[in-house]
C-alpha cells in the first residue's frame, strides 16, 4: 500500500506541480545567481512551495519544498496575489490570519491591497525580512498568456548578502527566466481542466 500511494502522490505531482517543466529553469537562475530560488504555487490560502535549489552558500530558513507558508508576507505569495481576479483575491485575503512574523510584517488587509498595487505597478514583489528575520527576495508571478496566475518564482538571499536594492537589479534576469517557464507550460493540463474532461 505504501509504494502504491507514493506512486499515485507521483503521479498527481506530475500533474498539478509546475516543478517538473521549471525544474531546468530554476537549476540554471539558481547556478547564475548563485542564491536560493524558490517555485511555488497558491494552494487555498497559502503558498506551497514545490521546488526549492539552494545558493552556492545555503542558509537555514523556513521553506523546503512540500511545505506549505503565508501568502500575505513572502515574495511569491504577494507577488502571485497581486495578479489574482477580484473575486479570488477577496476570498484568499479573508482566509489570511495576519500572525506578525517580525516588526516588518503586513498585518491587516488594507496595508496588503496597498503593497499588491504596488507590486503591480512595478511587476515584482519583495519580502523584506517579513516573514523571517534576516531574509529578503524578490519575486515574479509565473502567469498564462491569458494572465493566469500559475505560480510564483523568487530569489532569496540574507541581508548580510544583498539589500533590496541589489535584489532589484536582479528582476528582469528573474521576468526572462519566469517567461520561458510560462512559454514551456502554455500546454500543461490544470487539474481542474483534467477534472473538466473526465
Amino acid at each position: 500500500l505504501g509504494v502504491r500511494l507514493v506512486r499515485l502522490a507521483h503521479q498527481a505531482w506530475r500533474q498539478s506541480s509546475l516543478a517538473p517543466i521549471a525544474r531546468p529553469h530554476v537549476e540554471e537562475l539558481s547556478r547564475a545567481l548563485g542564491e536560493t530560488v524558490h517555485l511555488a504555487q497558491l494552494d487555498g490560502g497559502h503558498v506551497l512551495y514545490v521546488d526549492k535549489r539552494n545558493s552556492a552558500q545555503p542558509v537555514e530558513m523556513y521553506s523546503q519544498a512540500g511545505k506549505v507558508g503565508p501568502v500575505y508576507c513572502t515574495g511569491v505569495g504577494k507577488a502571485m496575489l497581486a495578479w489574482m481576479p477580484e473575486a479570488e483575491l477577496m476570498q484568499i485575503i479573508s482566509q489570511q490570519s495576519f500572525h506578525g512574523f517580525t516588526k516588518k510584517t503586513v498585518t491587516d488587509a488594507t496595508a496588503l491591497r496597498a503593497e499588491l498595487a504596488k507590486i503591480r505597478t512595478r511587476g515584482y514583489a519583495f519580502d523584506d525580512e517579513e516573514h523571517e528575520p534576516g531574509i529578503i527576495c524578490i519575486a515574479v508571478p509565473i502567469l498564462s498568456q491569458s494572465g493566469r496566475v500559475m505560480g510564483g518564482l523568487s530569489v532569496t538571499s540574507t541581508t548580510s548578502r544583498h539589500s533590496i536594492k541589489t535584489l532589484q537589479k536582479l528582476a528582469s534576469q528573474i521576468k526572462e527566466t519566469v517567461g520561458r517557464i510560462a512559454e514551456d507550460a502554455e500546454l500543461w493540463r490544470f487539474p481542474d481542466k483534467i477534472n473538466q474532461n473526465a
